[in-house]
């Protein structure tokens, strides 16, 4: 592990392209209602939020993604539906990283990050570059069909992008994996799989539990983190479940778990990420409006993702 890093000063950053990607993607989940979620993020303000900021943000709108009910409800139809619009959203991150821009993905379940992830490290492998992840989840997400107790592939994605699982998700960055082990960081996490305990164990993934930040402090976890994403790569990737807050400040989730990041911890997180400097691309998914309370964990994620693109208290 390496030690901790001192973080760098808070600066004012030039504005920057924020391209908005809707995926409202809800075939990885058991439930129902975080195909809304797009729509619960763009009514809680998120683009003039982002402007307000002095960037320019593009909406391309949502990508096609086919209505659950008319799909039949079997894992080899849930896995090509899943692998369709992941490779569509790849071909979109990997797009807009080319040009400069930054790809902001709304989600939709987190089995979409195989696709965006892997666009933006296709992007950075043509200019000989590696990509950084940094998982803010409260779930590892790294069964595989064959270890997943649920069978639901948003619990999977991390895996699919290392390169195990199933190939239709595990090549969407071509032959080799989307990003490598040694650059993949989780932060909070609190609810394994034995099976996710094993491969973490075995791939030696860095791994920073909630009982991390309670003993050591968010600021120091997330320099830690920043240190290990950017050691070697051209930028960083943040994929940011709104589970790995604490349920009482965002109910609006299908998996809570108790025990999660606080308000200011996530705010924290946040500035600390924008500060760095080296985040490409970002996703922030599994709202879920059905279980929300008036639209609370959208307008949320919206507040946080002000502070990860350059909001300040002062």
């Amino acid at each position: 592990m390496l030690p901790s890093k001192s973080l760098p000063a808070a600066a004012h950053t030039p504005p920057r392209t924020i391209r908005l990607m809707g995926v409202p993607l809800d075939f990885g989940a058991a439930r129902r209602g975080v195909d809304m979620g797009p729509s619960a993020l763009r009514l809680a303000h998120l683009q003039s939020a982002l402007r307000q900021l002095g960037h320019r943000v593009e909406d391309i709108g949502n990508l096609l993604t086919p209505d659950r009910d008319a799909v039949a409800p079997d894992a080899d139809a849930t896995f090509e539906v899943i692998a369709a619009v992941c490779a569509d959203l790849a071909s979109r991150t990997a797009a807009a990283v080319r040009e400069g821009v930054v790809p902001l993905v709304l989600g939709g379940d987190h089995s979409l990050a195989a696709g965006s992830v892997a666009g933006v490290a296709t992007a950075l492998a043509e200019r000989g570059e590696s990509l950084g992840l940094i998982w803010l989840d409260a779930h590892a997400d790294l069964n595989t069909p064959d270890t997943s107790p649920s069978g639901n592939v948003h619990g999977m994605p991390v895996a699919h992008l290392l390169g195990l699982g199933d190939a239709r998700l595990a090549r969407l960055a071509g032959e080799r994996a989307a990003v490598r082990p040694e650059h993949v960081v989780y932060v909070g996490l609190r609810d394994l799989d034995d099976a996710e305990k094993h491969r973490l164990r075995e791939l030696q993934l860095h791994a920073f539990t909630m009982r991390d930040i309670d003993e050591r402090g968010l600021r120091a976890v997330m320099g830690d983190a920043l240190a290990i994403a950017t050691q070697g790569t051209g930028g960083v990737h943040v994929s940011f479940d709104l589970d790995w807050i604490d349920p009482s400040d965002a109910p609006g989730v299908g998996t809570p778990v108790p025990g999660g990041a606080t308000l200011r911890e996530a705010h924290l997180a946040m500035e600390l990420l924008h500060d760095a400097g080296r985040v490409l691309s970002m996703d922030v998914v599994e709202v879920n409006p059905i279980l929300d309370r008036h639209n609370r964990t959208a307008e949320l994620a919206v507040d946080l993702l002000a502070s990860a693109f350059g909001r300040r208290i002062l």
